[in-house]
């Protein structure tokens, strides 16, 4: 059987930022707004911390053309950026996603596919 246990370091993004293109889990920060209250008065919301599926990049072009450097961008194209910087929502830690189960890669794609799922497995049924 794969071994599925792995460890998960978190590091500060006021320390360290990860390596452009790589898969992370953000932990982001920031407050939705009150219920009734204007989208635009997060002021009066609740605080949040939660961890998010993001890939960190050091250039990103949003699609209404807007450049942004050194952030995060989920799978919504929704950018964050490091804590401290002018930002709703912001990124203050992050951690390197593991690799699949029984590979050394993030992402398997194609023909590829049902040889790792069956290594994963053990050789068993992938269906």
């Amino acid at each position: 059987m794969t071994e599925l246990n792995t460890t998960v370091t978190w590091v500060d993004v006021r320390e360290r930022l990860p390596r452009s293109g790589i898969p992370v889990a953000a932990a982001i920060t920031g407050r939705y707004p009150a219920d009734g209250a204007a989208e635009s008065d997060t002021a009066l919301g609740e605080e949040f911390w939660l961890v998010r599926p993001m890939y960190f990049t050091t250039l990103h072009w949003s699609e209404d053309g807007t450049e942004h450097r050194d952030c995060f961008v989920d799978s919504d194209g929704v950018v964050r950026l490091s804590y401290g910087l002018a930002s709703e929502e912001t990124v203050t830690h992050w951690a390197a996603l593991p690799t699949l189960p029984g590979a050394m890669a993030y992402v398997v794609l194609g023909e590829d596919v049902e040889p790792a799922l069956q290594n994963a497995w053990g050789a068993g049924p992938t269906t």
